[in-house]
């Protein structure tokens, strides 16, 4: 089969290339599946860069990039029901901790990973709902039900943060959100009822205006250690940080006296790990809001397979509105 393979950390047009290596075939329990789409994340570009603290090479000798996809099942293993192979499905975690994931014409993983597609819902659509949709999910309803509060998402444009607005306004609660000036038309047409810079110098009084003093219960933060300042001003007493990212500062100091006497709590979320009943019940959101027609994930660029070094440089580009996917066929 057809496969971008690495063997070693570097720039993507350096150590990606299109492979031909063999077709997996499915051990018990699993099912392979043959990928229409493959959904390229910042996190695969980051691996494959080795840029993760304390990664020196690459964990196998020859890797397949990418968690997220979607295709047909082409086959199974044994212990599963046979009547699956046709059936539509995106893929989760089809990296994580192992050799081979979806940037290839086929897949073999366990058959949770493997989740039926509904119907109305788009082979490129599904390939968004992994990494970008279960962390909006989670991030918003992990603590459950937000009707009646007021969250705040930063990078409302970002793939989970457009995503995350969605989800939000769909489960009732008051949105505000931050993203660069260029992008506010959008954030707002997803949802969110206030938008800002996030580079304002007045951005923690105009939040704080927003909700009329009454502060945020639950920020969905993809920058926390930019925003850790921000977010103690900001939060309601025994509010909820739920943070996904910190890339521009992995080392964050804490204001802790500030958070102590808000007895903020600090809920980070790494989807790859998320326990089996939350993982299901944020499948079970993005099915609904897709079905219902309160999410649309957006799609800024598909490149072909051939192409995979190019969607690296994408998905790391700032300015992106949506997901970045590989088409396989």
């Amino acid at each position: 089969m057809r496969a971008i393979t690495y063997s070693r950390f570097g720039p993507a047009a350096d150590v990606l290339s299109l492979t031909d290596v063999p077709t997996p075939a499915p051990a018990a329990g699993e099912v392979l599946v043959r990928l229409a789409v493959s959904g390229v994340n910042p996190s695969d570009a980051k691996a494959r860069g080795g840029a993760r603290p304390g990664v020196t090479k690459p964990a196998f000798d020859q890797i397949i990039p990418h968690s997220d996809g979607a295709g047909v099942i082409e086959a199974v293993g044994d212990g599963v029901d046979p009547d699956r192979i046709g059936q539509r499905v995106w893929i989760w975690n089809g990296q994580w901790q192992r050799a081979f994931g979806t940037a290839a014409e086929f897949i073999a993983l366990p058959q949770a990973q493997a989740v039926p597609l509904p119907e109305e819902v788009s082979l490129e659509l599904g390939a968004t709902l992994g990494i970008p949709g279960l962390t909006a999910a989670q991030t918003v309803f992990g603590g459950g039900d937000v009707a009646g509060k007021t969250l705040l998402i930063s990078g409302g444009a970002g793939a989970v943060g457009h995503n995350a607005v969605q989800l939000a306004k769909s489960g009732g609660a008051k949105v505000i959100s931050t993203c660069s000036p260029t992008a506010e038309a959008r954030v707002r047409a997803a949802g969110a009822d206030h938008v800002f810079d996030y580079a304002d110098v007045d951005l923690a009084a105009k939040i704080t205006e927003a909700t009329h003093g009454a502060g945020i219960d639950r920020a969905v933060e993809v920058e926390f250690g930019a925003n850790v300042d921000l977010l103690a001003d900001v939060m309601v007493e025994n509010g909820t940080i739920a943070t996904y990212g910190s890339f521009l500062n992995m080392t964050p100091e804490l204001p802790f006296g500030a958070y102590l006497f808000k007895a903020l709590k600090i809920d980070i979320t790494l989807i790859y790990i998320l326990p089996e009943p939350a993982r299901n019940a944020a499948i079970a959101r993005l099915h609904d809001a897709l079905l219902n027609g309160t999410l649309a994930p957006a799609i800024h660029q598909q490149h072909a397979l051939e192409d995979c070094a190019k969607a690296h440089d994408t998905v790391m580009t700032p300015g992106r509105a949506g997901a970045v996917l590989l088409k396989i066929a």
